[in-house]
């Protein structure tokens, strides 16, 4: 049971199995509150930790109140990653169950001395640099100096893949001392980390099966309610997985006994303490999770490594402390990420073509056409033609910031179990 005595507070959202809250405890956070939606997950936390948990949507008041944690040192998540996952369809602000913005409208709301938020890589895309500016932006109207970064887990001892985009915010007297973790990457394949565990039940071919998983494995996939059982993730994982000896199809009750065969002959399928450990749970942590195979394999999958979020967490703790030498705040400013959403963003009025191509280096009208038509899936686009030409003016952003007549609602009370 983890019991925080540390003096350096978190809220965390979209909490999930707990994956990131780990990492955090062990960098010296203590959680005032976990909010989460997925019943089963919830329940983890509630049986491994001694937090308060709050359950159901966390946009909803009724669940908490982000003003009561006004002045917390650190406030976290890892929202939803469907809306930017490159694996769909990239709906961005159109997806209802987007809850980027939403969480860093919070940042005015709550105040807090740090914002760390984490999601997939495909956020990182050119489809989502407008959807990143504005972010960046909002943070700098509400006083924060912020930054992304692609971390990969395999630099920080998890043997998968695993890219994961991070954004990180402060105050800029805070910020100066804030630098990203340093990669660390390790040896470790998934052979060597799980051996172990294939051995449990007296599988003679142990040894020979982790020479064959001498690798680092793909990118675990939790998968979702509506879609996907406990299996390894989409075609491309699971051959991936195969080219290690570990067949991707399932997910095993057990690891193999002492009559099964080779592994050339028939690759073992992992078991739920396998894939928490490659997700980054050790057996420190004795963790335990709730429901079935199904929920708990979706839990684990779909978690922020503990190792990666600890060695965040070191780096915003230090921060926080002001640890080690100050430096000039471009360390956590970031560049430029679309001229065009920041030049129509910036104007009082309509602007024109010629004024757009200007911003772009490309100066190429075609090239801010195709600009403007993928602004226009997170944002309203007003288009004026005139005798003088035609001129663009920004509109509202399409996203969920927590308005309440936001389409967000009806589309919540009707699939919320579904969703997770």
């Amino acid at each position: 049971m983890f019991d925080d005595k540390n003096n350096l507070n978190a809220v965390e959202i979209c909490a999930g199995a707990g994956g990131q809250a780990i990492g955090l405890h062990h960098a010296g956070f203590s959680h005032s509150l976990a909010v989460e939606l997925d019943s089963h997950a919830a329940q983890t936390l509630r049986d491994n930790t001694n937090w308060q948990v709050a359950e159901g949507d966390v946009a909803d008041q009724a669940v908490w109140n982000p003003a009561d944690y006004k002045g917390i040192d650190l406030l976290a998540g890892g929202v939803p990653c469907p809306p930017f996952s490159m694996a769909g369809k990239q709906l961005g602000s159109s997806d209802e169950r987007d809850l980027f913005a939403w969480a860093v409208e919070q940042v005015d709301v709550v105040r807090p001395r740090a914002l760390l938020l984490e999601n997939v890589r495909g956020l990182a895309s050119n489809r989502f640099s407008a959807y990143r500016q504005r972010v960046l932006d909002r943070l700098s109207e509400f006083g924060y100096v912020a930054d992304w970064r692609i971390l990969h887990s395999a630099d920080y001892g998890v043997p998968q893949l695993r890219p994961r985009f991070v954004l990180i915010a402060m105050s800029p007297e805070d910020a100066v001392y804030f630098n990203w973790p340093e990669p660390q990457r390790s040896t470790t394949t998934v052979g060597t980390l799980l051996r172990d565990l294939m051995a449990e039940n007296g599988w003679p071919h142990a040894e020979e099966w982790a020479d064959l998983a001498a690798g680092i494995g793909p990118t675990l996939v939790g998968g979702s309610k509506k879609h996907g059982g406990a299996d390894l993730g989409p075609s491309r994982a699971k051959l991936a997985w195969s080219k290690l000896a570990v067949d991707g199809r399932g997910v095993a009750d057990s690891a193999p006994g002492p009559d099964a065969p080779h592994p050339s002959v028939l690759p073992p399928k992992l078991t739920i303490p396998m894939v928490a450990r490659l997700q980054g749970w050790t057996d420190v942590h004795a963790w335990k999770f709730a429901g079935r195979k199904t929920a708990q394999y979706r839990q684990i999958g779909n978690a922020f490594p503990p190792p990666v979020a600890e060695a965040l967490g070191r780096q915003i703790k230090a921060a926080l402390l002001h640890e080690g030498l100050a430096h000039d705040l471009p360390e956590l400013a970031s560049d430029l990420h679309d001229p065009i959403y920041r030049t129509l963003s910036n104007a009082n009025g309509f602007v024109s073509m010629e004024k757009l191509q200007a911003a772009l280096v490309e100066l190429s009208q075609a090239s801010v056409e195709k600009r403007l038509a993928v602004l226009a899936r997170d944002f309203d686009v007003e288009i004026k033609t005139s005798v003088n030409g035609t001129s663009y003016r920004l509109g509202e952003f399409k996203g969920f910031t927590g308005q309440a007549d936001h389409d967000r609602h009806l589309y919540m009370s009707k699939h919320k179990s579904r969703i997770s």
